[in-house]
């Protein structure tokens, strides 16, 4: 069973007698729908699953529609007694949190032990809703796109094909047809969370900007680069602050995001250039024209994909652990990643080529920061798949 921590914890908040909304969020393709249905299947509690992700328009009155099924479901014939209701795609309801709010404290001022869960492929517009209107009455569950662990066990995976291929499941069926793969990562993910969970939902004035940054942000993920040459690269005459907001955007879709650069104090951290940093190195390779082969042979290129997969790794990582994820830079020195947590900083280095006796990056960011602990992930450190493979809460 995949993502067995979070079938446990969800598992275990349904037998809770004190109510909150269960919010699953995550990009698509992350299994947050079979994972639900898991864990309907695995408890005896009366339950009913709905999703709006269906080709009928769907509006508040589709909410409490269900709900009443789920009422129904705890008060029936037998008496009160516990059920769950399942609600999957919810974003795509305009106002869903506003109906899901005053349903959800009818069901408390009436003692009526329906226990929700609601899932959500738009983790932006979903947390938006959370913070409108459902304060102090939901637990969020983060859903991450699958680790080098889930995909070695589900699929028997080695390290190199977590590289090139990513955290994709729907896809893993499909590598040992290259073109078919590309074409699913492309049209049934990436193409769908563009027109449907960014485009669909939000007021974009420039879609074509905003497609172009996604194509650019993916090719120079693990770098840094300014808002300006950004631009450049677009052969667009937008501005900066239309950038940021769209590198916003597709953060919230769970495709791509920007690093700030670390700098010890809240009101720094966001100054200085992003590095790019996409979710899944799927969103890289797909786009490309190296085959898996051909990549592995161009070490120079492997070796961007590493550290790309590393940054992915820690940006879904640090969802779960509480942790944030920066880079920094300063006269030509860089440190890879820095993580923070509380008053904590670890500072990552990732080497894929040949065996570094030194680290001038980690020794000049060392002398303006108290560093908790400097690793070198790779050659001449720990090895690349041990370090997938640890906690990152273990590294502080």
């Amino acid at each position: 069973m995949f993502k067995r921590a979070i079938y446990k914890e969800l598992m275990k908040r349904m037998q809770e007698p004190r109510r909150f909304i269960q919010v699953l969020a995550g990009s698509r393709q992350t299994g947050k729908t079979t994972l639900v249905r898991q864990v309907l299947e695995g408890t005896n509690i009366l339950q009913h699953y709905a999703t709006a992700d269906e080709p009928a328009l769907k509006d508040r009155s589709w909410i409490e529609q269900q709900w009443e099924i789920g009422r129904r479901r705890a008060v029936g014939k037998e008496g009160i007694q516990t059920a769950v209701l399942a609600l999957d795609e919810i974003q795509k309801i305009p106002g869903w949190s506003e109906t899901v709010k005053r349903l959800w404290d009818e069901d408390t001022a009436n003692s009526i032990p329906l226990h929700v869960i609601v899932l959500g492929s738009a983790p932006l517009l979903v947390q938006k809703g959370l913070s409108e209107s459902l304060a102090g009455r939901f637990e969020t569950i983060p859903v991450t796109h699958w680790s080098y662990q889930e995909m070695r066990d589900a699929f028997g995976w080695d390290l190199d094909q977590y590289v090139y291929y990513g955290g994709y499941p729907g896809a893993a069926p499909l590598i040992s047809e290259p073109d078919r793969w590309r074409r699913y990562i492309l049209d049934a993910l990436v193409e769908t969370s563009l027109s449907r969970d960014i485009l669909l939902m939000q007021r974009v004035d420039k879609p074509a900007l905003l497609r172009r940054l996604f194509e650019v942000g993916c090719l120079y993920s693990g770098q840094i680069l300014s808002y300006t040459k950004v631009l450049g690269q677009l052969q667009d005459a937008g501005n900066t602050t239309t950038l940021a907001h769209y590198l916003e955007l597709l953060k919230g879709a769970g495709l791509l995001e920007g690093l700030r650069k670390y700098a010890g104090q809240k009101v720094r951290q966001r100054a200085g250039s992003p590095k790019f940093q996409v979710y899944n190195n799927a969103l890289i390779t797909s786009q490309g024209h190296l085959t898996f082969e051909e990549a592995k042979d161009q070490s120079d290129y492997w070796g961007r994909l590493v550290e790309s997969m590393v940054g992915a790794m820690l940006v879904n990582e640090s969802k779960r652990a509480s942790t944030s994820v920066f880079y920094w830079s300063s006269r030509n020195r860089e440190v890879d990643f820095v993580l923070a947590k509380g008053d904590r900083i670890v500072a990552i280095e990732v080497k894929s080529g040949r065996k570094i006796t030194s680290l001038p990056g980690i020794t000049a960011f060392s002398k303006d920061f108290d560093v908790h602990k400097k690793l070198l992930v790779g050659k001449g450190g720990i090895p690349l798949e041990e370090f997938l493979l640890t906690d990152v809460a273990a590294w502080f």
